[in-house]
């Protein structure tokens, strides 16, 4: 379904829910979920302002909850599950995949989550215990133990009968993982293969024995590379000495951290957070915001402090306090442009401890030359503008210096932040735009203070 058609199809689906609702056609509506994708019913919860989403989760069949459930953003659902029993959140997760289950776990209080591991059975408990026994962002916390397993000496006759007791195959299977009587990976054998080769083959003889398989510690984001540079569809998931055989993750998976990487990305470069609920209510947003607006305001504070140096100088020359925010404004977009993609390296594994010389060197270099260009472009307007070839050039060396600390700082604050262990993303747009006000301010007024003054 192409994308645009898909957004119009949900917004009319939307509209009907909203007007049915608010006409009190509740059948109507449970009629209408119950013909929805889990997929869909999701979208429909997450478009919702938060008084339509509370009844429409309560509309949606009990049966789908769990799958609708794995669907939701983690704010989302967050905020459903608190409106949900402890026994309705255990039914509502024993379909859950492993790696949904530790999901939806994780994000309950404690007291909450104690109630709900009471309700289960003990098969399910014991399923919660183990999806929570990892880290969270690892490969174990991404997994599924729904794998499918097959010995060496065994002839293809063999599996595709054991295929055919076993009657269904996990979704996303495209490979059998091979293992001995100790569940030792082995190998895998692709579907692909099964199904083209000679019944009488021996397993032994068609595996990929040099299959690579993924610790199950290894972080989130570079199982998604491993994902995106081999083209998987799933891979094996092994303990820390790559020998037992734990599971597997799936391409859906995947497609979910590489998303959420993006969209963090995005919004924390702007504060926020990237599993926001759109439709939050009003106080719980402003609490979220205010943190990210308070710490812009005291870099701001900063910047004026700063520019209170040179008030006698503002006061004699009143073109200064027109012409003052030219530079910072120059400077902080410049940095943005470096922010970005040296971040974006950093998140694609680009950047390491070989090439940070030689990036810094390029962003130099990019920041002089640009500095020239633009320094030489501004003196020109000045001077011709305010007839002052000497106030030219003071805005043109202003303007030279702080692209040239703009280029600088957007390539190696966030390298040091996370040298740091302080999200890039978070918090350099921050520290990019107080260096690039103080530095601009002060190379202009100061550079004026001394030669016009």
């Amino acid at each position: 379904m192409p994308e645009a058609f898909e957004q119009d199809y949900t917004l009319q689906q939307l509209q009907q829910v909203t007007q049915a609702i608010n006409n009190g056609q509740f059948v109507q509506v449970r009629r209408i979920l119950a013909e929805t994708p889990p997929c869909d019913t999701a979208l429909l919860l997450e478009s919702s302002p938060n008084k339509i989403r509370k009844q429409l989760w309560q509309l949606v069949d009990p049966d789908i909850q769990g799958d609708v459930l794995e669907e939701l953003s983690e704010d989302v659902r967050i905020g459903i599950i608190h409106q949900m029993d402890p026994e309705l959140i255990a039914a509502a997760t024993e379909d859950m995949d492993d790696d949904d289950l530790g999901e939806v776990l994780r994000s309950l209080p404690d007291d909450v989550y104690q109630d709900v591991v009471g309700a289960m059975d003990a098969q399910d408990r014991e399923r919660a215990t183990q999806a929570l026994s990892y880290q969270e962002g690892s490969a174990g916390a991404l997994m599924s133990t729904d794998t499918v397993t097959i010995r060496p000496d065994v002839t293809l006759d063999v599996v595709l009968r054991y295929l055919r007791l076993r009657g269904e195959l996990p979704d996303g299977t495209d490979d059998l993982y091979v293992v001995d009587k100790e569940n030792q990976f082995i190998g895998a054998l692709p579907v692909a293969t099964l199904l083209t080769k000679s019944p009488d083959k021996v397993v032994s003889e068609l595996m990929d024995d040099e299959k690579e398989t993924i610790p199950v510690s290894m972080d989130e984001s570079e199982v998604a590379q491993l994902f995106e540079r081999h083209n998987w569809i799933s891979a094996a998931v092994v303990d820390d000495n790559n020998l037992q055989l734990l599971g597997r993750i799936t391409i859906d998976d995947i497609v979910d951290v590489i998303r959420e990487d993006a969209e963090h990305s995005m919004l924390s470069m702007a504060g926020l957070d990237d599993e926001e609920d759109t439709f939050a209510p009003v106080l719980k947003s402003s609490q979220r915001r205010s943190i990210w607006l308070g710490i812009n305001l005291l870099t701001a504070l900063l910047a004026a402090f700063v520019a209170s140096f040179f008030e006698s100088t503002l006061d004699i020359l009143p073109i200064l306090a027109v012409l003052n925010g030219i530079v910072p404004s120059m400077g902080g977009v410049a940095g943005s442009q470096t922010l970005t993609l040296v971040i974006r390296g950093i998140a694609l594994g680009h950047i390491n401890n070989t090439n940070q010389k030689f990036l810094l060197g390029k962003e130099l270099a990019i920041g002089a030359l640009n500095g020239i260009l633009w320094s030489l472009l501004i003196a020109g307007v000045v001077a011709l503008w305010q007839w002052d070839f000497v106030l030219g050039a003071v805005i043109a060396f202003a303007m030279f210096m702080n692209l040239l600390a703009a280029g600088i700082a957007g390539a190696s604050i966030p390298i040091i932040l996370k040298r740091m262990n302080i999200d890039p993303a978070l918090a350099g747009s921050v520290v990019l735009t107080t260096v690039t006000d103080i530095v601009g301010i002060f190379a202009f007024l100061g550079t004026a203070t001394l030669f016009l003054t």
